[in-house]
């Protein structure tokens, strides 16, 4: 590609994710997981600078623990920012700096915000102009979180949570999270929950290979209703994250004890999402989760996906 420049350089910021609702459907042949997710993304954002370069490079920063974020290519955003160069035929580079708020391999899909922001900052500095179904099929290829980071909002993810349709949310909710400095390995949860049904096969109900989304957390959502959404909640990878790390538990006890109206794992863990019902509520339990020695932040959702933000 010859175009010239639009830009020198692109901001965009991307939101991280908790999933209001995760179930699991048993592993298939290929190793993988039929999962039907309830997706809300929240005021925890990454934000990605893009800039004119000749080569592909990156440097990232941020308010959490970035000592185990890889700076090659095994870098998500990096990844995102290659895959469009070669998609649109582009044969230059470019610089990302990647500024990340959203907790390190915590389960709230802060690397997929960031390539999701690396597609969108790229498209704008190169004036690739490609459509939104362009960028998400793109996005499907680099991780099934990365389309929920494009589109935002409250949405209902299926197959390998990558098949989204938007569902309607009305008000705002209101969570803190408790983040962790240790991280969780995805396939490791889900290698852990494979072995956690498959010493209680014989005292559980069969497996769904396609599992829904139950539809009083749609009817929640689109109530705008916390004690509704707190009661439908759940999370199948959480049993899974708890038998890995017991100290959870002793979390998510707290957390309910102390009024919030529900906690689960988000994702695959560690970090935990309490729901609660105003943002009074909420900064009363922050309070007194910080004061417990645990790192508490509050959060709203429903927010929107990778935006480009003008500097």
């Amino acid at each position: 590609m010859t175009q010239a420049f639009v830009v020198d350089r692109v901001h965009v910021r991307a939101p991280g994710k908790i999933n209001v609702f995760f179930a699991v459907g048993d592993v298939d042949g290929d190793g993988y997981h039929e999962v039907a997710s309830a997706y809300q993304a929240v005021s925890a954002y990454e934000d990605v600078w893009a800039t004119s370069s000749d080569e592909f490079t990156i440097a990232v920063t941020g308010t959490v623990d970035i000592a185990g974020v890889p700076l090659d290519d095994r870098n998500l955003a990096l990844r995102a920012a290659r895959l469009l160069a070669e998609e649109i035929g582009w044969d230059g580079g470019v610089h990302l700096d990647v500024r990340k708020a959203v907790p390190v391999a915590g389960g709230m899909g802060g690397g997929s915000a960031d390539a999701a922001a690396a597609l969108v900052a790229c498209d704008a500095l190169w004036g690739a102009g490609l459509s939104t179904a362009e960028l998400h099929r793109l996005a499907a290829r680099l991780g099934a979180d990365v389309p929920f980071a494009l589109l935002g909002g409250t949405a209902v993810g299926t197959g390998r949570g990558d098949e989204l349709s938007p569902a309607l949310a009305r008000g705002r909710f209101e969570w803190v999270l408790v983040t962790s400095h240790e991280g969780m390995s995805t396939p490791t949860v889900y290698a852990e929950l494979d072995r956690y049904r498959a010493e209680r096969s014989p005292d559980i109900a069969p497996l769904l290979r396609r599992p829904l989304v139950f539809p009083p957390v749609l009817q929640a959502l689109r109530q705008g209703d916390p004690h509704l959404l707190a009661s439908a909640s759940r999370n199948d990878l959480e049993i899974a994250a708890v038998r890995l790390r017991p100290d959870l538990d002793d979390i998510l006890a707290l957390g309910s004890a102390e009024g919030a109206l529900t906690g689960l794992v988000s994702g695959s863990g560690p970090t935990i999402a309490f729901l609660v019902e105003d943002e009074d509520a909420a900064r009363e339990l922050q309070v007194t989760l910080s004061a417990a020695g645990h790192s508490a932040l509050r959060v709203h959702g429903p927010v929107p996906g990778a935006r480009i933000v003008p500097d």
